[in-house]
């Protein structure tokens, strides 16, 4: 007997499916009390986090990892806020960038002037920025000094993005030195490189990175001072407990400059920051040797990122089809109205895909949230949309006669409209999928996770292995997901409906 055509049942198989992944993926676990521990986006940032959130799970503490937020007033910002417990900061940023220009960097003053957060006792290390040069460069042209750039106007400087905004950055350099240059912008993972290259002369440094002996570079030596002290500390709330900072407090001075630039070549080398921050803290007598191997790491770092990945685009998706199909539903009968309504929600995806995670952090701070909400203005245009045009493409004679047999508005809606708008619908819901699958990998920019996690910090180490870790997993996320909508297609739109006809 062939199969009526029930309206209900395909949206509601729709929406079910995808609403209760949602569901699932957001439940929240019965875990004990979280700390979560956060790092900016560049190396050592990355590993001087995962070995604070190694060593307070190894002291009985639930961690999630907020790695890769960007830069200082990010993390600071999302400190304040308690949307993240700690990360660890450096006393000359805290001085330059959070208090406006202090210069006093001792922890205590520094304390001082905070208010609801606070500096720990530092680590060890001076981690103080730098200029640097390829060496063979800087013996050609004799120059070893900051000041000595004043006699170089032709030098290409190019900087890292938070360094040409900082005042402990080029704006205050150029003040002390009187600079002529005109710096670009660059991402910091990527400027070793581009130095090495030859493609630029000069650009910014830490001084304990590991880059330095890796590329054969020379700092330029700081010759009026500008540069403070950038001793390396946990950074915390008010509200973490005293056991946490007890734990922490195990890292005082545990790793020295040349222990710090050490680590970092390390991660440069080829190994990740897991490993790294777990072998100094198995050398240190902090913690026992762990028992799993790299290999249940990596697979336990993919399933986590999956699943957060799945909750992203399964929470946004399920919101997008909620309200794109019901306005669509309201709107379709007024051209006006609903050429306005697809209009804002087509200049929503003409903002730049990290643009709009920014824009939603001074909304709704860092995490899920923010990124849940910007997947969702991404993925509402295709489906308003088909659903518009869907409902309003439908041949007219038809609704006369569903009219004439006595249908009412409702009920023509529910058993002749959606149905033969259910391809396109479909087609929407497809379309929204994947374009949320790929802008998913951003949100680790702002906390959320995923699979972006990966991508973010093989940027930062120019790492294609963890490029690729995060990359191919999503591409393969989006295939599956079409493939699972064109299966839902085949179940609940009748064959002579779909788009490939009857089957």
């Amino acid at each position: 007997m062939r199969r009526g055509i029930k309206p209900t049942n395909g949206t509601h198989s729709l929406w079910a499916l995808i609403l209760a992944l949602a569901v699932l993926l957001a439940a929240p676990s019965a875990r004990a009390e979280t700390l979560r521990v956060a790092s900016k986006n560049f190396n050592e940032s990355y590993l001087l986090g995962e070995i604070a959130a190694q060593l307070l799970q190894a002291r009985g503490f639930d961690v999630e990892r907020r790695f890769g937020l960007g830069g200082t007033l990010i993390c600071y910002n999302a400190l304040v806020g308690r949307e993240i417990d700690l990360y660890v900061e450096y006393t000359g940023t805290v001085a330059q960038a959070i208090l406006g220009g202090v210069a006093d960097t001792d922890v205590g003053s520094l304390n001082a002037r905070l208010t609801g957060v606070r500096l720990l006792t530092p680590i060890g290390f001076n981690n103080s920025y730098a200029l640097v040069m390829r060496r063979q460069l800087l013996e050609s042209l004799g120059v070893s000094r900051v000041s000595d750039l004043l006699a170089q106007p032709q030098l290409d400087i190019v900087v890292s993005h938070e360094f040409l905004e900082r005042p402990d950055g080029w704006p205050g350099l150029v003040q002390t030195y009187a600079l002529p240059h005109e710096p670009r912008g660059i991402e910091h993972g990527l400027a070793y490189q581009a130095l090495a290259d030859g493609s630029i002369d000069v650009t910014d440094a830490y001084s304990t990175d590991g880059e330095l002996e890796r590329y054969d570079l020379a700092l330029l030596d700081d010759d009026r001072g500008f540069f403070p002290r950038y001793l390396a500390a946990p950074f915390v709330h008010d509200e973490v407990s005293a056991g946490a900072v007890a734990a922490l407090a195990e890292l005082t001075g545990r790793i020295d400059d040349l222990g710090m630039q050490r680590l970092n070549a390390k991660v440069l080398a080829g190994a990740d920051f897991a490993s790294v921050a777990s072998d100094f803290l198995v050398a240190e007598g902090l913690v026992s040797a762990p028992s799993d191997g790299a290999e249940s790491r990596l697979w336990r770092e993919l399933r986590r990122n999956v699943l957060r990945h799945l909750q992203l685009t399964a929470i946004a998706l399920g919101l997008a089809i909620a309200l794109g199909v019901g306005l669509g539903v309201v709107v379709y009968r007024r051209p006006r109205l609903a050429s306005a309504v697809i209009y804002v929600c087509g200049l929503l995806q003409t903002i730049p895909s990290i643009a709009l995670l920014a824009l939603m952090i001074p909304l709704f701070g860092i995490g899920l949230l923010p990124a849940i909400v910007a997947l969702f203005l991404y993925a509402l245009l295709p489906i308003l949309r088909n659903t518009v045009v869907a409902l309003v493409s439908i041949d007219g004679e038809l609704l006369r006669t569903a009219t004439a047999i006595g249908l009412s508005r409702a009920q023509r809606l529910l058993r002749v409209q959606l149905p033969l708008a259910m391809p396109a619908l479909f087609a929407g819901v497809r379309t929204a999928a994947v374009i949320s699958v790929g802008t998913a990998t951003l949100a680790a920019f702002i906390g959320a996770g995923g699979l972006g996690d990966p991508i973010v910090t093989g940027l930062s180490l120019n790492d294609t292995r963890l490029i690729l870790e995060g990359a191919v997993p999503a591409a393969v996320l989006a295939i599956l997901i079409e493939l699972s909508f064109e299966v839902l297609e085949r179940r609940v739109v009748p064959p002579p409906l779909r788009s490939g006809g009857a089957g």
